[in-house]
């Protein structure tokens, strides 16, 4: 087994770091993305019930509908 040295000592506190900073990176960009998800829950369920309304309000049912002029 190879004795602990200066340089594997300091290659191994360059790669701790380097796992850090990128776990840093991806717990910021995961929680970045936690925001989006939530913005497009809301716009989702406000298109979701924007299409509700325009459905109830608009289109008659099959049942009450004339039928075109040539039957």
């Amino acid at each position: 087994m190879k004795e602990n040295s200066p340089e594997t000592n300091e290659d191994l506190e360059t790669r701790l770091a380097y796992l850090e900073y990128n776990q840093e990176r991806l717990s910021q960009e995961l929680y970045e993305q936690g925001l989006i998800i939530k913005k497009q829950e809301i716009q989702l369920k406000y298109l979701a019930n924007k299409l509700k309304a325009y459905e109830s309000s608009n289109i008659a049912p099959r049942s009450e509908e004339t039928p075109p002029p040539h039957y």
